[in-house]
């Protein structure tokens, strides 16, 4: 067997200079872009379509929800620095970064938690008006898909902590960041949108 055709053996590509880890990663976020695209779209329709809408002000917890938005786009940060420190060669640096990124998520969905809790005990649910429905769809369906990070990120802590990563092949912590900086984007629309608007 030639060195060429072993390469292609040990680097599979659907793209050149596109891995088939990769690719498949971007093609996930594909679909999730249009899956939030339809919620998002159909939020705005029925917001601006005349519904019966409260203040979202005095609805909502803004601050709160502001220092929970703060909370997720430092795990960004966390999540680029773990991926700073394997490409530096630092295991250790990389668990330590893992490690913050999948406690501040956990903090963050905490948080949301907290806010749902307290709009259920006051009697906003999602079969209680358009609001509602709208409003836990939307937060229930990001909320999903951070609480998945999380437990993604616990299992790439796991890997990490038995020096599964290297400087060599660390490609699953790229492939992690990819998603976690994806629901980092789509929580700041969603704030936007539902929050300040």
């Amino acid at each position: 067997m030639s060195h060429a055709t072993a390469h292609i053996e040990e680097n599979p590509s659907t793209i050149p200079g596109l891995s088939t880890r990769k690719f498949t990663m971007w093609l996930f976020l594909a679909s999730e872009v249009m899956f939030f695209t339809g919620l998002i779209a159909t939020y705005i329709a029925i917001r601006f379509g005349g519904a019966d809408w409260p203040i979202v002000s005095q609805k909502l917890n803004v601050p709160l929800v502001a220092l929970n938005t703060f909370i997720l786009i430092v795990s960004s940060v966390t999540m680029v620095m773990a991926f700073a420190a394997i490409e530096n060669g630092d295991q250790k640096g990389l668990t330590k970064y893992l490690i913050a990124t999948a406690a501040l998520g956990a903090l963050f969905v905490s948080i949301q938690g907290f806010e749902w809790s307290s709009l259920l005990a006051e009697g906003t649910s999602a079969n209680t008006s358009l609001f509602g429905a709208t409003f836990f769809t939307l937060t229930g369906f990001h909320g999903a898909h951070v609480s998945g990070g999380v437990l993604a990120l616990l299992l790439v802590v796991f890997r990490s902590m038995r020096g599964r990563y290297t400087l060599a092949d660390h490609q699953g912590i790229e492939l992690m960041g990819l998603y976690w900086h994806y629901v980092d984007v789509v929580w700041i629309i969603l704030f936007t949108i539902l929050y300040l608007i």
